[in-house]
């Protein structure tokens, strides 16, 4: 009877131990959670939506002259980065007669951007200097409201007015460094060539504007410029 009883009890215990390796074979289920790429397109651990870097370009003819915003988009796809751009460009715009017409507002209500690029003209002297600080400090004030970085691009004076050239890129530098935002310094860029080569190719025929070759290169300064950061 004894022994009968010792061989049920250890039936029971060999159950209890067998079922206790299953138990613990099953691997534990983890929650899946969900994550958020730059996009703003969510997606589990496994698989993740493309990120996608959104640019918006803000400016004049020195923007759109050879589609700037294109060239930038290029070079991302070169580089196996999706870049997406909208432009508000049009011809002899400054600052001020952007925030006038508030399309800009408008646009970023509207629709998320990473990166805003803004420029205008030369701005070497003091009241385009001015223009530079105060409607810097309101398009960084929207950017930052709606989670953008603000980037201002230096640009260049005319060829006529090389002299100048100097007052350009203070004044661009000095605006970014008060506003707290990123630089972009084409301009500068363009100079250091110019006066090392002599070679006055980056400009166009008209000796103001972007040839192609002067806007590749403010194309890849602003790539540079926002994916090494």
């Amino acid at each position: 009877m004894k022994r009968k009883n010792f061989f049920f009890l250890w039936s029971i215990i060999m159950l209890m131990q067998i079922a206790c390796a299953k138990e613990a074979a099953v691997p534990e289920q983890k929650e899946s959670s969900s994550r958020v790429s730059e996009s703003g397109h969510f997606g589990n651990d496994s698989t993740y939506a493309e990120p996608i870097v959104r640019i918006l370009f803000v400016g004049n003819s020195l923007t759109y002259t050879n589609n700037l915003p294109a060239m930038v988009q290029a070079i991302g796809v070169n580089n196996d980065i999706k870049i997406e751009t909208e432009m508000l460009a049009y011809p002899n715009y400054a600052l001020e007669d952007h925030w006038r017409d508030e399309k800009f507002q408008k646009l970023m209500n509207e629709k998320y951007f990473n990166y805003v690029i803004i420029q205008q003209g030369p701005s070497s002297q003091q009241e385009g200097r001015d223009m530079l600080f105060d409607y810097g400090d309101r398009f960084k004030i929207v950017c930052d409201e709606k989670g953008a970085r603000l980037v201002f691009f230096m640009v260049w004076p005319s060829r006529a007015n090389y002299q100048t050239f100097a007052g350009v890129i203070q004044n661009y530098r000095d605006a970014s460094v008060q506003t707290e935002s990123m630089l972009c310094p084409v301009g500068e860029a363009w100079k250091s060539y110019i006066d090392s080569t002599q070679d006055f190719s980056y400009y166009g025929a008209d000796g103001f504007h972007p040839s192609i070759n002067g806007s590749q290169i403010a194309a890849q300064m602003i790539y540079n410029t926002i994916f090494s950061n």
